[in-house]
């Protein structure tokens, strides 16, 4: 595989395809009690054993989904004060301005691409999008999962709120990830049909210098050069 670059870790393949997992098991059984009058509903509800069983598998997800985000800001909190860890994922001033070049050159307005790092900001603006809405789905899950306990420490109001948040949130992350996700990682001309890296790890040279070519000059020493036009 000389002709492929080793672009993500094994930890983080692990994490995606766990986190997709969960993904799908949160969707199956939470959606049917958001849409319980819905006959597709009732359907997926009975084949899975009914209401009670819906929703055990549903609070099972969410306590494994709650751990692996646990786990995955812990060890990147962990990284980064070790000093191991890059901060790739920040977004810098570059972002805005690579958005801006990424904009005009789609309109036509300029033959000048914007040539991204590692990550660039649409990566960043889902990256971010999945940590706020993973941690906002963790604390109203923590609330429902525990109403009385909640009750006693909070006012009565803050239940049937994080219920509307729980849901709300829900269902805007699986409109993202139908809509904006999917797109960009498999829909894409630049990737159709298939973006197989986060599964095997590897992207292929090619693609690096299209996609990330600062990181790529950066991880064989070479120096910047100048923006790439059409053709």
């Amino acid at each position: 595989m000389s002709d492929s670059i080793r672009r993500f870790s094994t930890k983080q393949v692990i994490e995606h395809l766990v986190l997709m997992v969960l993904f799908i098991a949160l969707s199956v059984t939470g959606f049917p009690q958001k849409f319980l009058s819905a006959s597709a509903s009732q359907a997926i509800v009975n084949l899975l054993g009914g209401v009670g069983v819906t929703r055990l598998l549903h609070r099972i997800s969410g306590v494994l989904f709650t751990a692996l985000v646990v786990w995955h800001l812990a060890g990147a909190l962990i990284s980064i004060v070790r000093r191991r860890g890059q901060l790739s994922m920040v977004p810098t001033k570059k972002d805005f301005t690579d958005a801006l070049v990424t904009l005009r050159y789609y309109l036509g307005l300029s033959r000048t691409q914007a040539r991204f790092d590692r990550y660039d900001y649409r990566q960043k603006f889902e990256y971010w999008g999945l940590v706020f809405g993973g941690l906002v789905m963790v604390t109203t899950g923590l609330v429902l999962l525990f109403p009385v306990a909640t009750a006693k420490l909070l006012v009565g109001q803050v239940i049937p709120a994080a219920k509307l948040a729980h849901s709300s949130e829900g269902l805007m992350a699986f409109l993202a990830i139908i809509i904006w996700h999917i797109y960009n990682s498999h829909l894409s001309p630049d990737v159709f049909p298939f973006d197989g890296s986060i599964f095997t790890g590897r992207i292929s040279r090619e693609r690096m210098e299209k996609e990330h070519p600062l990181e790529l000059e950066r991880l064989e020493g070479t120096k910047e050069g100048a923006p790439r036009g059409r053709g």
